[in-house]
């Protein structure tokens, strides 16, 4: 059985910081592609972050890009979100998400999904 579990969400002012984590369990974030996305209130879920395993490349959102770092440590089988500089616009619910099958910016294409946490950014 396959869990993702986040954590890490929480009220911040604009500029600050937060860390993200996704432990998984019943899958090897070493081996499979490993996506972090976020959907707001009255918005469609979109890509923010995600780890191919096919290419060992990340790859980031342009609206995220040089202020979110993502990151593995397979030891402990978690991902991480690091969100720097944040703004009042990363308010949303942030999710992790395993093993996509195609597209990496595509929620469609990702089997497993945690709960979410919800971060808040205020101005």
């Amino acid at each position: 059985q396959v869990q993702l579990v986040e954590s890490g969400g929480g009220l911040v002012q604009a500029g600050g910081s937060l860390r993200l984590s996704c432990a998984a369990s019943g899958v090897s974030v070493n081996s499979n592609s490993m996506g972090w996305f976020r959907q707001a209130p009255g918005k469609e879920r979109e890509f923010v972050a995600a780890f191919t395993w096919s290419s060992g490349a990340t790859y980031y959102a342009d609206s995220v890009k040089g202020r979110f770092t993502f990151s593995r440590d397979n030891a402990k089988n978690t991902v991480y979100l690091q969100m720097n500089s944040l703004k009042p616009d990363d308010t949303a619910v942030y999710y992790c998400a395993a093993v996509s099958s195609g597209i990496y910016y595509s929620p469609k294409t990702y089997r497993y999904w945690g709960q979410g946490t919800q971060v808040t950014v205020s101005s």
